[in-house]
């Protein structure tokens, strides 16, 4: 009997053979020369603190699994990538047992509780910082400069739990967002650009995050749709503030390039699992996102708004699903 060469099946249909582990993995390389810059300026601090929220993130998400579904979890590649974004958030003088509570939290409760991955309805990284920004405001918002030695710890990455470390000297220099917000005072562009700022690991080498970002990009791990509705609508309302008052309100090019923005908005605005399905709920999406950074940068009580409004979009992504549909061919618009 001749065999049909006629298959017939019903949607999704395929074309790539991309899996979640693959999916994951790449973004993860594109996380490795960020890395790198973070070593660069802050030395082993940052790799030490890397290694403890991938460990932790990795160590929760084998714990809160099945016994037959502990391997697999650890495999996509998923816990790796929430501990190395997490750690990218962190200040290079933060104590490491507070590193690991904050792996703790953004598997255990923006992820494991939520039903696992897939199932969660904020960032898990972006989670985790927030229980860490609620838990230890202190330690959080304690800076180190950078350029400094290569192979010493900074801060108080050694201080044992619960107990103060000993006070180091320089660990206090203020992130560029701090000086203007408070002193009114910009950081030269270049060092926006090539990271030689204080702040959060992450928080280095502009032009490289733009470059990662454009990768993720053209190899459609990420929707384009949501970056670029979050840096046009930074620009547009902070450029309306600037030119009220350029001497008390920072530029747009500062905006884009200051603080967590481009690491934020490339890496966990884009998250495809709690940012809507749509591509006119990207663009709603992307749009409230920046509406809240601009409005929390100027007006909150701290110098820095990309996390909570990312989580806090995160929150109404349900809702934009709802009512950001797409018409079904063959259907009329739904009144």
């Amino acid at each position: 009997m001749m065999k049909s060469k006629l298959s017939i099946s019903t949607a999704p249909f395929l074309k790539k053979k991309e899996t979640t582990p693959k999916i994951m993995l790449l973004v993860v390389y594109t996380l490795i020369p960020v890395l790198g810059v973070s070593f660069y300026f802050f030395g082993l601090s940052a790799i030490v603190l890397t290694l403890t929220a991938v460990f932790s993130c990795m160590f929760t998400e084998w714990l809160f699994n099945k016994p037959e579904e502990k391997m697999k979890s650890l495999k996509d590649g998923s816990a790796l990538l929430t501990g190395i974004l997490l750690a990218l958030t962190l200040p290079p003088g933060f104590p490491l047992w507070m590193v690991f509570i904050g792996g703790v939290v953004a598997i255990g409760m923006g992820k494991a509780m939520w039903g696992g991955l897939g199932q969660n309805v904020f960032n898990p990284a972006l989670l985790g910082r927030a229980f860490l920004q609620a838990a230890f405001p202190s330690a959080i918002t304690t800076w180190s400069p950078p350029n400094g030695s290569y192979f010493s710890f900074r801060g108080t990455n050694t201080a044992l739990p619960f107990f103060q470390g000993e006070p180091v000297d320089g660990m206090t220099g203020a992130t560029p967002l701090a000086q203007m917000k408070f002193e009114y005072v910009p950081t030269d562009f270049m060092d926006l650009l090539f990271g030689n700022t204080g702040g959060s690991l992450g928080e280095t080498c502009g032009l490289l995050l733009l470059l990662m970002g454009f990768v993720l990009v053209v190899k459609k791990i990420i929707k384009w749709r949501i970056p670029l509705a979050i840096v046009l609508t930074v620009v547009l309302l902070s450029g309306i503030f600037y030119m009220i008052d350029p001497q008390i309100y920072p530029s747009p090019i500062f905006m884009i390039f200051s603080g967590g923005m481009l690491l934020g908005t490339l890496y966990m605005a884009t998250d495809p699992v709690t940012t809507p399905l749509t591509a006119k709920g990207g663009w709603v999406f992307g749009i409230g996102v920046g509406i809240l950074i601009v409005l929390i940068r100027i007006w909150g009580g701290l110098p820095e708004g990309v996390m909570y409004a990312i989580l806090l979009m995160n929150s109404t992504t349900p809702l934009i699903n709802r009512f950001a549909k797409t018409r079904v061919y063959g259907h009329k618009k739904a009144k």
